[in-house]
């Protein structure tokens, strides 16, 4: 409706345009004239431009009405097809919508049937399970357990064969390698030095020497042992007398103090102080250059110089008999050889081979584990992160780096290979029994022999108890459990032995 309007507007601003210019025209020319003239052609040719523009505007108005009424039946058209269109929507969705119910209807009902079903089935069942367990005289529970062990008993063949054959695999193939590198590192580095051990005897002239140094009422022994901090012990052994104390170093100052006080003859509570307080200067000197020669010939630098002092006390102290200057120098050439062989880094390698008995330096001034004080040692002195979590490491089987473990595998490369350490006959004889005690310890055993100094458990085992299959799986057990519980050098093989013998006598 709007339209229409509009072009009746538009047809109406036409032929007032148009009226209005010829109207204007006309005045204009009569203005200009003095006599006005009916039958002048400017007014005829103005009368008919105004009627030409008349009906131009009328036919446009026609056009601009006729294309709005075009216009507006598209749109009435289009509006209807849309109508339509929805109709038909709408009627489907009606048929989905009925479709989607009856099948929600069909499953329910479905489902209820399954579920009666499932009650039935479990109910049968139950009815079975009880039929068969009074018909076996068994519970659930014991034929499961009866399978567990029918199933458990045919498969440990089967994981005595695979762990022979993981175990046996994995040899081969790290072997190999490791030998080659543990071997190429030895040879550079193999010493034939005999363990030192820190003696507490001291050697006298004679016997009339022991009355001097007791001295009158006891008074020189009293003054060398207040200032040696250590026991002198004189027995009946003729020409000797033992120092007793458990810092290495002290014992060390009292016996050269004492060796200086028999060559020089004057015993004496003053002469005593004197020369133990000389000796000590003495010793620390020499702890010092100790120290200057082991970081020397290790090939390290910028070591604080705390630590070197620490590290030159190493001279005097040992460890199984091993002396620790000796051992920490060639647990840093191993270390060295070993990481420059696998492409580790070396000088990482060597200063945590150099460091990581460190602790042992005051573990008799200070309660702790050597890992522990050595762990505090580094860190008070600023050494690097690694260093400290190494340290911290090495008798651990999760090492931080490739370079702890290096270090760890050069520790105990120089502590077990022969002639390098001794233990006391109790330690050896208490070692022994654990090794044994921990193989009988296990179910079928008959026999456990530790031989070869502790390096091979020979275990006899009872062939009605152990099948073959079994033995393997022993052996691996007890070899664990003896990892766990036992300290010992080098490698300890289990040999696990089962036979079966059979005696007659011939008359």
């Amino acid at each position: 409706m709007s339209i229409e309007i509009l072009a009746v507007l538009s047809s109406l601003l036409a032929l007032g345009v148009g009226a209005g210019g010829a109207l204007y025209y006309t005045k204009t020319r009569s203005k200009s004239a003095k006599l006005p003239q009916e039958n002048d052609p400017e007014i005829i040719d103005a009368a008919t431009r105004a009627k030409e523009l008349v009906i131009e505007a009328k036919d446009e108005a026609f056009r601009i009405k006729k294309a709005a009424e075009d216009e507006a039946r598209n749109i009435k058209r289009d509006a209807y097809e849309q109508e339509r269109k929805l109709t038909s929507k709408e009627e489907v969705l009606e048929r989905k919508s009925g479709v989607l119910e009856e099948r929600e209807r069909n499953i329910a009902s479905r489902s209820e049937e399954l579920k009666a079903k499932f009650e039935e089935v479990e109910k049968v069942k139950s009815e079975q399970i009880a039929k068969l367990e009074r018909a076996a005289g068994l519970t659930r529970e014991e034929a499961r357990t009866l399978i567990m062990e029918a199933v458990e008993s045919r498969l440990k063949e089967d994981i005595s064969r695979k762990i022979k054959e993981s175990e046996t695999f994995a040899r081969q193939e790290a072997d190999k390698k490791a030998r080659e590198i543990l071997v190429d590192a030895m040879q550079s580095v193999a010493t034939d030095y005999v363990p030192e051990t820190t003696t507490s005897v001291v050697k006298l002239p004679d016997d009339e020497m022991k009355g001097r140094i007791i001295g009158k009422e006891g008074r020189n022994i009293r003054a060398f042992e207040n200032a040696t901090g250590v026991d002198v012990e004189i027995d009946e052994t003729p020409g000797e007398l033992r120092l007793s104390c458990f810092d290495p170093i002290r014992r060390e100052v009292a016996k050269v103090s004492l060796e200086i006080l028999v060559k020089d003859g004057r015993i004496q509570p003053a002469r005593i102080e004197e020369v133990v307080a000389k000796t000590q200067k003495d010793i620390e000197r020499v702890m010092r250059q100790a120290g200057e020669d082991l970081v020397y010939k290790a090939g390290i630098h910028n070591m604080p110089r705390e630590i070197i002092d620490l590290l030159g006390r190493f001279k005097y102290r040992t460890s199984y008999g091993q002396n620790q200057w000796l051992h920490t120098l060639e647990v840093v050439k191993l270390a060295s050889s070993m990481a420059n062989q696998i492409g580790a880094r070396v000088e990482l390698a060597k200063q945590l081979a150099l460091l990581h008995d460190i602790g042992k330096t005051v573990t008799h001034e200070v309660e702790g584990s050597h890992v522990d004080l050595g762990v505090d040692i580094a860190k008070r002195y600023g050494l690097h992160a690694e260093i400290v979590k190494g340290l911290a490491a090495q008798h651990e089987d999760d090492f931080p780096s490739i370079e702890a473990a290096i270090a760890a595998i050069a520790d105990a490369i120089s502590g077990a290979r022969p002639g390098a350490r001794r233990e006391s006959v109790e330690e050896y004889i208490k070692r022994i029994s654990s090794l044994e005690n921990i193989a009988t310890g296990f179910s079928g055993v008959e026999k456990a022999f530790a031989i070869e100094a502790g390096r091979e458990v020979r275990v006899l085992v009872v062939p009605s108890e152990i099948s073959d299959a079994d033995i393997t799986k022993l052996a691996h057990d007890i070899a664990s459990k003896i990892q766990e519980q036992v300290v010992f050098p080098g490698e300890v093989k289990v040999n696990v032995i089962r036979e079966t013998r059979a005696v007659d006598v011939a008359r």
